[in-house]
């Protein structure tokens, strides 16, 4: 069986490597075998996806911040497209990645409709809709759709789709994390030391917007705080270079570390996270944060012209509730003396903190049970099964009208 899975930026590479892997897993337990074909990254890659466009260092978010990424992303779309037509697969998995998927998922509808689509961890049209049109071409191509969160499964449902709720992925990929003590072990943190991790960048716009607010706000923490060490893990390797030029430039005591994310996180006693999946892992984990944002001023004007605040809150924690459950700061207000002010009150008020645990016990409760992605694959191995299926019986049926 062939199944194509089309994916971008960071975090969809997380989220469609722990997919292939539950896929390959459910495949073989019922012995059948599986080439996933896709657009992604290396964490696909070494779950076991052959890759036809690496897309996860293509991505922005906003008009402006965007533009650069237009010829790549038409250029994967249109490798996609080519290789679907050339080759139909059994079945497609878009995750996430809208614009591009909304052209493949349109494609596939018009073009090869006989083949599947599911769409698992749609966009986010639940919480920042701004009308039916894109909602109406998700549910037009899509056979089924897998939420990730409840509010999702809700609002697809209503407006025509068929929806299996498995909960968030997440919630497998934390069985896995380490302890605080073994993590702090690992990365040779001292009882005594305060851990912060900073985590500034997953997409290189982030590098100007946040970056310079996130470090500014470390090293006022820093002089509060002498025995404070930062801890920087990398999304991608190549922004390594800017990050440590910019630890030299503002004279943090941080690590910048590749391939320990989920140590660095454990490890932590807050973090000062970007807007995005990263905050939900911290979450998970038990792990304070204060999140910030920041696009173009030519982008937030315009965002704030048509939403007309509309958009309730950005960080996934927050949204999962429709509450505040941990201070998030965008545009004007993402400065470092916000940043400073809440991050202090979350390190040294036991109380601030123990209500943050709290609410992120309340969040975890509407990201249900452990096996999310194999529930995922399981779904998406019947729909082939069913396919395949309909199939037999149309050459079946043609057989005996010869």
């Amino acid at each position: 069986m062939r199944i194509f899975i089309s994916t971008g930026e960071v975090s969809g590479d997380l989220q469609g490597s722990l997919l292939i892997t539950a896929l390959k897993r459910q495949a073989m337990a019922i012995g059948l075998k599986l080439e996933i074909v896709a657009l992604g990254g290396e964490k696909m890659v070494e779950a076991g996806a052959i890759l036809l466009g690496n897309t996860s260092s293509i991505g922005s978010m906003g008009i402006l911040e965007g533009l650069p990424y237009v010829l790549p992303t038409l250029q994967v779309q249109r490798q996609a497209i080519a290789s679907l037509k050339q080759n139909p697969p059994d079945l497609v998995v878009l995750i996430d990645y809208m614009t591009p998927n909304l052209e493949i998922g349109t494609y596939m509808k018009q073009q090869l409709p006989d083949v599947p689509v599911v769409y698992y961890i749609a966009p986010q049209e639940w919480a920042w809709s701004l009308s039916l049109r894109r909602t109406n071409r998700i549910v037009g191509f899509t056979d089924k759709l897998l939420a990730i969160f409840p509010q999702e499964a809700h609002y697809f449902r209503e407006k025509g789709a068929k929806v299996t709720w498995v909960g968030h992925p997440l919630i497998d990929r934390m069985q896995d994390a380490p302890s605080r003590q073994a993590a702090r072990a690992t990365l040779g943190i001292a009882p005594e030391q305060i851990a912060i991790a900073l985590l500034p960048a997953s997409r290189r716009q982030e590098l100007k917007y946040l970056l310079p607010v996130i470090f500014q706000a470390a090293q006022t923490i820093q002089a509060k705080l002498p025995e404070v060490h930062f801890w920087i893990p990398l999304s991608l390797e190549v922004y390594r270079q800017p990050i440590e030029e910019a630890i030299r430039r503002y004279g943090l005591r941080a690590t910048v570390l590749s391939g320990q994310q989920m140590e660095v996180f454990a490890a932590a006693d807050l973090a000062i996270s970007k807007s995005g999946t990263v905050n939900l892992e911290l979450a998970l984990l038990n792990v304070p944060q204060v999140v910030v944002y920041r696009l173009s001023r030519l982008t937030a004007w315009i965002a704030r012209k048509i939403l007309k605040g509309s958009i309730a809150f950005a960080s996934p924690p927050n949204l999962v509730v429709m509450k505040p459950i941990v201070p998030e700061f965008l545009q004007e207000q993402a400065t470092a003396e916000n940043i400073i002010q809440s991050a202090m009150e979350l390190l040294l008020n036991p109380s601030r903190r123990e209500q943050t645990l709290l609410d992120y016990e309340e969040m975890r409760q509407s990201l249900g049970e452990v096996g999310v992605c194999d529930r995922a694959a399981q779904e998406i191995l019947q729909m082939v099964a069913g396919s395949r299926g309909q199939e037999d019986k149309g050459t079946m049926g043609q057989g005996d009208k010869r």
